[in-house]
């Protein structure tokens, strides 16, 4: 099961629609780098079991993205503020767009 660590990303961002048990294996899964097999062993259900809670939840999280795009704009946000940072006063017009889109 490779990894894809934007699903990190949504996570930081949506992680809290997630019931406590999804968002806790997928932070093992993302986060702490465990394998199906070790978050299996800590909460008590099969290998297979995490797999498809890995995947459902995956789901839940791209959906979101899909419908609300908060993660793309705070990329967004991040990428604008750097440019910022550097000088470029077009990017402060394009953060407060950015923000107003919310």
């Amino acid at each position: 099961m490779p990894k894809d660590l934007y699903v990190s990303s949504l996570l930081d961002v949506y992680g809290y629609s997630l019931n406590e048990k999804q968002r806790s294996v997928l932070r093992c899964y993302y986060d702490e780098d465990l394998s199906l097999s070790e978050i299996a062993e800590n909460e008590g259900i099969t290998r297979q079991g995490v797999a498809d809670l890995i995947k459902r939840s995956e789901a839940q999280l791209r959906m979101l993205e899909e419908n609300c795009h908060y993660c793309e704009k705070f990329i967004k946000l991040k990428e604008l503020s750097t440019s910022a940072q550097n000088g470029d006063t077009e990017s402060v017009k394009k953060i407060f767009e950015v923000i107003e889109s919310l």
